[in-house]
Formats: structure tokens, C-alpha cells, sequence
């Protein structure tokens, strides 16, 4: 009888192989039956959303062609509407000098051009913004955090930039109301002078000195356009109460007559010269008023050339203009002017016997004792 470790070779049985240590794992490759799963579950997803985003694509691009579309609608009634406008102010200012003066077809041009130009802006902005806000909500975006952004915003600008609103609200109806434009000289009340600029915001003069002022439309409360319709030329001529009333008439009424004819003075002049009589008297003096309607900003240059021209014309007539209740007469023979004047005192002399005795008397001093 054999022993146990003698039969386990006699059996022929082969030991286990023993475990070895395994190396790194080689990544799966897919096989074409993975792919052709992966590509048929692709194109079910593509055949179940496809409708929607064909549906949202029309969506999109009709909105964006009547956006487009209402926009240039609205930009050409826009400018259809100006130039009719245009049109129809010519039309009616046309048959006379004053409605020519009043906006001539420069500044009316420049000033639909801007009215255009806010109206067209406005337009576009609104139909944009709203056409912007439809595509979102197409892409089921919640618009409802935006636009309570929006507004919370909206409300802390217009807090912080009331002014700046305020500024470009009364530029807006400025030029709308055509209160004034580049060239007209007006008064402001914070400033005065020539506009060389007219913005929404901020409008530029140019002052008698050359200085720039620079005025902010929301602070202007009043406006006085010196350059529309026509100016006043007003002279008043103070003479002696005792000048003959017809001959000082008929020497002012020959200087209006004289420069009513003569140029460039006759294309300043809307109206004749007219003497419209006495505006005060006195006691010895009178204001006789001199008054003419001219073209805009051109009165002060009348003024001037009818005082001129009086001056030398009562001269030439030996009519005296004074200087109004206080001038002082100069008359040769007339009344001493130092005789209302008091005689000196006779105190002012140090030497006088009246000052002598107003003088204190001197007291003797006694004599010391022993003496």
C-alpha cells in the first residue's frame, strides 16, 4: 500500500496554477452595435422635439419681420408727417415778411430735423425693446425678474437723474414749440445772449462780452427771443418847457421822414417813424417820444442813429435839449448863482473883535509871601 503523497502523482492530478498579479485594465471599445443604438436614440429625440423648434423658430423670425417691418413703417410716416408739417407752415408764412421772419426755412428745416430725429428714436426703441422681450419669452425664459429689475432700476435712475430727465424733457418740448434756435438772441433770466448751440440738454449762449454760458433747459423758467417778429426802437428827447411844441414836431417828423428813405435805414424800418407826442412834463423841461418798429435785433442800432440825427437836426433848428428836470440852466444876464450863498461868519476870523471878546480872561496869580 502505497502512501498518500506517492498516489496524488500516481493519479496524475496537476497542481493549481497559483494567481498572478493582474496589469491595467484596456478601455472598452464600443462595438458598432453601441453606435447604432446611440444614433437611434439621437434621431428619436430629434423626431420628438423637432416640431418644437421648428414652432419656435417661426416664432422667433415672425416677430423679427414685424418688428423690422413695423419699424420702417413707422420711421417713414414719421418723416412723412415732418415734411407735411414743413409744408404746410411755409404755405401759410409764405404770403407774408412777418411769418417769413418769424422761422425761416433754415430753421425750420433744422428744427423738424431734430423733431424727427427724437420722434424716429423713440419709435425705434420701443418697437426693438418689445420685439427683444417676445424673443426671450419664446426661449421660456421668465421675464418677470427682469422686467421687476427693470423697474426697480428704472425707479433709482430716475431718483438719481431727475435732473438729467427734467433737462432733456424741456429740451424736447423746446425744440417741439420752436422757443428759439441758433442765431436768435434771447434772455434766459439766469443768462442772456446769442444761441450758438441748442441741445436736449444743455444750451449755449453767447454773451455781450464773449463769454460762453452754458444754461441747463430744465432751469430756464421763461424765455424772451429778442430775435422773432420784430424790435422797438424807442428815443425820448427831453427839451425846455418853453420850446414852440409844433416846431419841435415838425423838426422830428423831417429827421423820420429823412430816415425812412435813405439805406440801408429804409430795409431796417417795418414802419414809419413816429413822433408819438409828450411822454412826461415837467417843470421846466418835457419828453417828447420818438418810437419805430424795426427788424429783429436791429433797434439798438435805430436808436442810436436817430439820436444822431435829432441831435444835429435841433441844433441846426436851435432847439436845446437838457437833461430833465435836474440840468442846470446856464442863461447869460440871469441871477447871480452865489447869491443864495450865506455872507462868511464873521466868527471864522481868529482876528475878529467878536472873536477877541469871546476869549476867557486871565486870572492874576497872587504874590508869594515876603514879597
Amino acid at each position: 500500500m502505497s502512501s498518500l503523497p506517492a498516489a496524488l502523482p500516481a493519479a496524475g492530478a496537476s497542481p493549481s496554477p497559483s494567481p498572478s498579479p493582474s496589469g491595467s485594465t484596456a478601455p472598452a471599445v464600443p462595438t458598432l452595435q453601441d453606435a447604432q443604438e446611440s444614433a437611434t436614440n439621437a434621431a428619436s429625440w430629434v423626431e420628438q422635439n423637432w416640431s418644437t423648434w421648428l414652432a419656435m423658430g417661426l416664432q422667433i423670425l415672425l416677430v423679427v419681420v414685424v418688428a423690422v417691418a413695423l419699424r420702417a413703417v413707422v420711421r417713414r410716416a414719421i418723416t412723412q408727417l415732418i415734411d407735411r408739417m414743413t409744408r404746410t407752415v411755409q404755405a401759410v408764412d409764405g404770403g407774408g415778411a412777418l411769418g417769413g421772419l418769424l422761422v425761416n426755412a433754415e430753421r425750420r428745416r433744422q428744427r423738424a430735423a431734430a423733431i424727427g430725429s427724437v420722434l424716429r428714436s423713440v419709435a425705434s426703441f420701443l418697437i426693438l425693446g418689445t420685439a427683444a422681450l417676445m424673443v426671450l419669452s419664446t426661449f421660456k425664459i421668465n421675464l418677470a425678474p427682469l422686467l421687476a429689475s427693470a423697474g426697480v432700476a428704472g425707479v433709482a435712475i430716475g431718483f438719481g437723474a431727475r435732473n438729467l430727465v427734467t433737462d432733456f424733457l424741456s429740451g424736447v418740448f423746446m425744440i417741439l414749440e420752436d422757443q428759439y434756435g441758433v442765431g436768435d438772441t434771447i434772455d434766459a433770466g439766469v443768462a442772456s445772449g446769442e444761441v450758438i448751440e441748442v441741445g436736449l440738454r444743455v444750451t449755449k449762449l453767447r454773451g455781450d462780452s464773449g463769454e460762453i454760458w452754458y444754461v441747463r433747459n430744465g432751469e430756464v423758467k421763461r424765455i424772451g427771443n429778442l430775435s422773432q417778429g420784430w424790435a422797438t426802437a424807442g428815443v425820448d428827447v427831453t427839451v425846455k418847457a418853453s420850446e414852440d411844441l409844433d416846431r419841435v414836431k415838425a423838426t422830428l417828423d423831417e429827421v423820420a421822414e429823412k430816415l425812412s428813405k435813405e439805406e440801408p435805414w429804409n430795409e431796417l424800418l417795418w414802419g414809419p417813424v413816429e413822433v408819438l407826442g409828450l411822454e412826461s412834463v415837467l417843470i421846466d423841461s418835457m419828453v417828447v417820444r420818438v418810437s419805430a418798429r424795426t427788424m429783429p435785433g436791429k433797434s439798438v442800432t435805430v436808436e442810436r442813429e436817430l439820436r444822431w440825427r435829432i441831435k444835429r437836426a435841433f441844433d441846426a433848428a436851435d432847439i436845446r435839449i437838457v437833461g430833465g428836470a435836474t440840468a442846470v440852466e446856464d442863461v447869460a444876464g440871469g441871477p447871480d448863482p452865489t447869491a443864495a450863498v450865506a455872507a462868511p461868519s464873521v466868527y471864522a476870523n481868529a482876528d475878529s473883535p467878536q472873536v477877541a471878546a469871546t476869549a476867557p480872561i486871565a486870572t492874576q496869580r497872587p504874590a508869594p509871601p515876603g514879597k
